[in-house]
C-alpha cells in the first residue's frame, strides 16, 4: 500500500464518507482483439461498489464487483461461451473484483493500485482515473462520477481459451482494456 501521510490532495466537491456505487449508472466494460482485425466490446453489470473517503483522497479504499453471468457483446452465442469454463466460469466464479491497495498521483495521473480477481486468479492492477465531477440530484443525493482504465492480459487470469485462424493470428488477443464508468451516491 502506497504511503501518503505526507502527500494531501486537493479535490473541489470532494466529500468524506461512505459512496456507495449506483449500478443504474455505472459499467464495467471491455475490449479485446478479435481476429487480429477489430475489437469486440462487451459490459459487465456492476454488483456492487464501496468507496471510503477518509479527509486526505490519497487514502481512499475501494472494494467493487461485478457479475460474469451478466456479460454482454451483443451476441448471445458468444455471451454463452464467455459463461462457460472456456472463459470466465460464471458458475464456478460468479464475480470479478478489486479491491484498492493504494492512491497517487503520477505525472499530473491519478492513479488507483489495487487487486484485480477474474476466474479465482488474483493480480495486481493499476487503473488511470479521470474525475468526471460531483453534483447533488434533484432528490438532493450528492453524486460522484468517475471513469477509470487499465490494461490487463487475460491469459494471465487463467482465460487461455483460443483458436488458430488458418490466415495466421489467434481469435482472440491477449490484451483487454477495462473501462469503469462509475457513479457514487454519498450515503447519509
Amino acid at each position: 500500500m502506497t504511503d501518503n501521510t505526507a502527500q494531501t490532495l486537493e479535490i473541489p466537491g470532494y466529500k468524506t464518507g461512505t459512496w456507495v456505487l449506483d449500478p443504474a449508472h455505472s459499467e464495467v466494460a471491455f475490449s479485446v482483439r478479435h481476429m487480429m482485425i477489430s475489437k469486440v466490446r462487451g459490459a459487465f453489470g456492476v454488483k456492487s461498489g464501496t468507496i471510503v473517503a477518509p479527509e486526505n483522497p490519497l487514502e481512499v479504499r475501494i472494494e467493487a464487483s461485478a457479475e460474469t453471468a451478466s456479460v454482454d457483446t451483443k451476441d448471445e452465442g458468444r455471451d454463452t461461451h464467455l459463461r462457460s469454463a472456456d472463459f470466465f466460469d460464471a458458475e464456478t466464479h460468479p464475480t470479478i473484483d478489486f479491491v484498492s491497495q493504494g492512491v497517487r498521483v503520477e505525472d499530473g495521473d491519478f492513479l488507483v493500485d489495487g487487486d484485480l480477481t477474474i476466474r479465482g486468479v488474483t493480480k495486481p492492477v493499476t487503473f488511470e482515473v479521470e474525475f468526471g465531477g460531483f453534483g447533488t440530484d434533484p432528490w438532493g443525493n450528492y453524486k460522484a462520477g468517475a471513469t477509470a482504465k487499465t490494461v490487463v492480459n487475460r491469459e494471465e487470469f487463467g482465460l487461455v481459451w483460443n483458436a488458430a485462424l488458418e490466415t495466421g493470428g489467434v481469435l482472440v488477443g491477449k490484451d483487454v482494456t477495462i473501462t469503469l464508468d462509475l457513479q457514487g451516491a454519498l450515503q447519509a
